[in-house]
């Protein structure tokens, strides 16, 4: 007999509501069975809370509106997680619907044990049956999604592990037995308000001609109470499961570095340091081992990593994971390192008494994974809870340099030519000022007055003692000279930034290069610097501050920009000459783009060549792949079927561009080697924007008053 949701005409909405706990007898058990279980959940957060005490202070509570801001964006609105569409799908569906249901079951709780009866009217039709019920449907399809992807399609940046197949089997089975219950209760009660719960309405619909309303009620009941302990087992187990990212991941998030990749390498105090690097868990900061506990496992590092792109065997996700398992292994042996609380600063002579050494060749943080890495910092990028590896894989590479003295042959002679000649280029027969030959470029120390300098040109290693990169270099100063700037350069007292030796590990060679240049610098009154290397320009911007050396910081690509709008630089020769070529993609500079947010102004720059038509790269601006030159691996002789430049500079073939434009010189040597091992036989150029700017441009002798 059909008699469900008929009556909903001649009722009145405001007096809609239902009882709590319909049908069910001993009401006294669910408030027993819950005590246990928070019981046991409080303890399992608190064992998180007290590991991540143990280790190293990190200041990150500061800034609370900009956190704030974040924590909105990306735990809040998933704004990273959507990025992924499929995943971003079904993860929001499976998010927001839990996030309904649980206000939907904070709504039973004050309407039953307290005076405030809210669960009734309209706000009990549209919110607590309908808007509920649409939303247990959204977690319904987030599960099925999410298990095909899992079950059938198997991409391989997931983890595929019994537990992450149990936690979708219990929420499915939660849900689900949700709607059971709903449509049992709504057929046997022939409840008038049935159409509001589309869901539950239409369970009953299926019930009613296949069971008696006695076979409903004892369902009810028992589908109730195993319900109830699912759901009830489900929350005192997610503190020991993946499931904890539920709460780790906003609070990660929450505390993320705020001051951009580029600034995300933690300093060495040497005077005090009784080790260098990092090689326990004790030597982590609190923040690192809050990200090993919010990894979700989603692989999402790994599949942009440039190294494991090639078949290296550097996995960031693995670093955290194996990380993970370390920490939760050594349990309250790791919390030995802190004091009675679980604060960090340990009581033992070198912070790590009984605790296992993380890097080991058995595990993902082995010596040659942890060197494969170009410091791209993609993973960071890629992260929806934020987390940071490569500053954890830089921190273990100074283990290595600093204590071990263990490193790739080709970066060890990088170092050495930097400790000798203060550039990393040990076989240059170039010395800093050749590159000018021709041009007549002020030299600070030849100058009257070194403040009459407008800007310090940095030129940087690569540009000055790389001959394919000393084009770039003079373009630029031609450039400079065109539009009336009066700038200088240091020549033979410029040196290495040092950050060749910071990515590769050796922050105390880094520390004694830009101690050195910060001195020469503040010799000379600078004030201003324009630089055609993002990674001399990454280090003055974010790092030098920190041994006093504050500067207004260009990338020369910014500067000319600055220039041609300002018309100190005059556009309009680029805009009617034609720089031979119908097609450019510009590739983005690590250091440039990801690492300090500059995506604009080399494509404002191109934008201006006529004749060219831009075209981009499948990977491009924030996701942009690196060239492979970063974190010192310019240095070192890859495998020929392991090399990231060539696998980047395929990529700019495709577009069928006839230049590769770029703005670092290292990108401009990596892609050089990797264009002419790709192209075939098509004639593709690797050039800088200054010098594409300044083939357009530079027709003209006339320069700015």
């Amino acid at each position: 007999m059909f008699r469900v949701g008929g009556t909903v005409p001649f009722m009145d909405p405001t007096q809609a509501t239902r009882e709590v706990f319909w049908n069910i007898e001993y009401t006294w058990l669910v408030y027993v069975l819950m005590v246990p279980t928070l019981a046991v959940f409080g303890w399992g957060f608190w064992r998180k809370v007290r590991r991540w005490r143990a280790g190293q202070p990190a200041i990150r509570f500061d800034r609370l509106g900009e956190r704030l801001q974040l924590f909105l964006r990306n735990a809040v609105g998933q704004g990273r997680t959507i990025r992924s569409r499929y995943a971003g799908l079904f993860h929001t569906l499976v998010y927001t619907g839990f996030i309904v249901l649980f206000l939907a079951t904070t709504v039973v709780a004050i309407h039953h044990d307290t005076p405030l009866h809210i669960m009734k009217g309209h706000f009990y039709l549209i919110f607590q049956s309908l808007i509920v019920d649409i939303f247990g449907l959204f977690v319904l399809v987030g599960v099925a999604l999410a298990a095909i992807r899992r079950w059938i399609s198997k991409p391989k940046l997931l983890v595929y592990t019994d537990e992450a197949s149990w936690i979708l089997v219990t929420i499915f089975v939660m849900a689900l037995t949700g709607f059971m219950i709903e449509g049992w209760r709504i057929a046997v009660t022939d409840d008038p308000w049935a159409a509001w719960s589309p869901i539950g309405n239409l369970f009953a619909l299926a019930s009613d001609p296949l069971m008696s309303d006695a076979a409903m009620q004892t369902g009810h009941v028992a589908i109730w109470w195993f319900h109830l302990v699912v759901a009830f087992g489900w929350i005192a187990w997610v503190p020991f499961s993946k499931m904890s990212h539920v709460f780790t991941a906003p609070l990660n998030i929450f505390t993320a570095n705020l001051d951009g990749y580029g600034g995300s390498l933690k300093t060495i105090d040497f005077e005090t340091a009784e080790r260098f690097g990092i090689n326990h868990l004790g030597d982590f900061t609190w923040k690192d081992l809050l990200d090993f506990d919010a990894c979700t496992e989603c692989g999402r590092c790994t599949d942009v990593c440039p190294a494991n792109t090639v078949g290296k065997s550097l996995s960031p996700r693995d670093i955290i994971l194996d990380l993970q398992r370390l920490m939760h292994r050594q349990g309250d042996q790791f919390l030995l390192n802190g004091d009675s609380n679980g604060n960090g600063n340990g009581s033992g002579a070198d912070g790590s008494d009984g605790l296992l050494p993380i890097i080991d060749q058995e595990t993902a943080v082995s010596p040659e994974a942890l060197f494969a890495c170009t410091t791209c910092a993609a993973c960071m990028e890629a992260c929806p809870v934020h987390i940071e590896q490569m500053p954890k894989i830089v921190d273990a590479r100074r283990y290595l340099v600093m204590e071990e003295a263990d490193f790739p042959e080709g970066m060890m002679d990088m170092m050495n030519s930097l400790e000798s000649r203060q550039h990393p280029f040990a076989g240059t027969q170039f010395n800093r000022v050749d590159w000018t030959e021709g041009l007549d470029i002020d030299v600070m120390a030849d100058m009257d007055d070194p403040h009459e300098a407008e800007v310090l040109m940095w030129v940087g290693c690569g540009g000055a003692l790389v001959e394919r990169n000393r084009n770039t270099v003079r373009a630029t100063a031609k450039l400079l000279q065109k539009a009336g700037v009066k700038f200088a350069i240091l020549g033979r007292e410029e040196s290495c930034t040092g950050d060749p030796a910071r990515r590769v590990g050796n922050e105390f060679l880094f520390e004694m290069l830009a101690k050195g240049n910060v001195e020469t610098m503040q010799r000379y009154g600078v004030r201003k610097v324009v630089t055609s290397c993002p990674h001399c320009f990454n280090s003055f911007r974010n790092e030098y501050p920190q041994f006093g050396g504050r500067y207004e910081v260009y990338h020369h690509t910014q500067f000319l920009d600055q220039l041609l709008e300002s018309g100190r630089l005059d556009g309009h020769d680029a805009a009617v000459s034609s720089n031979g070529s119908s097609t450019i993609t510009f590739h983005d500079p690590c250091y440039l783009g990801r690492h300090n947010g500059e995506y604009d102004a080399p494509r404002n720059l191109l934008a201006q060549l006529g004749g060219a038509r831009q075209v981009e790269m499948q990977r491009s601006r924030n996701t942009s792949f690196c060239c492979g030159g970063g974190g010192g691996m310019a240095f070192v002789d890859e495998p020929p079927d392991q090399r990231v430049n060539q696998e980047r500079a395929q990529e700019a073939v495709d577009t069928g561009a006839d230049v590769v434009a770029v703005g670092c010189p290292f990108c401009a040597t990596m892609l050089d080697d990797g264009v002419n091992a790709r192209r075939g036989d098509r004639e593709v150029k690797v050039k800088d924007v200054a010098e594409l700017l300044w083939d357009a441009v530079g027709e003209s002798d006339q320069a700015a008053p």
